[in-house]
């Protein structure tokens, strides 16, 4: 018997989950539909539970509603840290959430783009939905420094404190402001985790902050934006998040299916068709 998932969100047309769950479903050979799922703003938990009733079994969840997932389900301790969920498991009457953004984010820098965190210096740009999501698996990996730098400097010192109980990790919240932190700082891996990216906005970042031999992370996928353009100007590595989007839903598909599909190929196919 064939098991329904769907990716929900407002908008949703956009997503390329329905296509990427369908090869990992070839790839496994899993009995699976995927489909895109349009919530009303005012109506997210109704459209959950209505497509549960109905026989759901899942579902990856996207702007704007993972707060509102992970006040609507049990959560995972991964779900427990960010306060946000991107993936829920329905069994009965049990909504179970997960957040797998920080996975597929460490995945792709690390295991697909071969650029280890551990003893890196890391700026963070934002102090987001996005951002909150990564935070713990981030400084897991240990850096020797990770930064997260926002417009509001108020937001992002609270994101950084409640992220303190992880340890001996050094992390701050400053301003993305040239003239308020960060000019003569340099990192080897700068992620944007901001609005900016979808604003088709640059973040507000000095010259010179990428040192020799940096990364530059955009989580906005499937397009150039003036950050990775910034940075591929100032001698950096550019990556778009097409990786994580690919990792993440594979995390997903691994907690529902209990099989991990092979990534590499499917990412290869987003990258072709841009």
């Amino acid at each position: 018997m064939t098991d329904h998932y769907a990716v929900v969100g407002n908008p949703v047309a956009h997503s390329r989950s329905p296509q990427i769950h369908a090869e990992f479903a070839r790839q496994t050979g899993q009995d699976i539909d995927y489909t895109r799922l349009l919530a009303p703003l005012d109506a997210f938990p109704a459209t959950v539970r209505k497509f549960r009733d109905e026989g759901g079994k899942g579902l990856n969840v996207t702007l704007p509603f993972k707060l509102e997932a992970f006040r609507l389900c049990e959560p995972a301790d991964s779900a427990v840290d960010a306060e946000a969920v991107n993936t829920l498991t329905l069994v009965d009457n049990t909504i179970r959430g997960d957040n797998t953004d920080g996975v597929g984010l460490l995945r792709d820098i690390q295991h697909n783009l071969h650029c280890a965190i551990a003893g890196k210096r890391v700026l963070i740009m934002g102090a987001g939905g996005a951002t909150r999501g990564v935070m713990g698996p981030l400084l897991r990996e240990r850096p020797a420094l990770l930064v997260v730098a926002n417009r509001t400097l108020d937001k992002a010192t609270r994101l950084v404190a409640q992220f303190e109980k992880f340890g001996k990790f050094t992390a701050r919240g400053i301003s993305a402001l040239p003239d308020a932190g960060l000019a003569g700082a340099t990192f080897e891996i700068v992620i944007n985790a901001s609005s900016a990216g979808l604003n088709v906005e640059m973040p507000a970042l000095p010259a010179g902050v990428f040192a020799a031999g940096a990364l530059a992370y955009d989580m906005v996928y499937g397009k150039p934006t003036p950050f990775m353009k910034f940075a591929a100007a100032e001698g950096a590595g550019i990556s778009d998040g097409t990786g994580m989007l690919v990792e993440q839903a594979a995390e997903s598909f691994l907690i529902w299916r209990g099989v991990r599909p092979d990534t590499a190929p499917v990412i290869a196919m987003l990258k072709r068709e841009g």
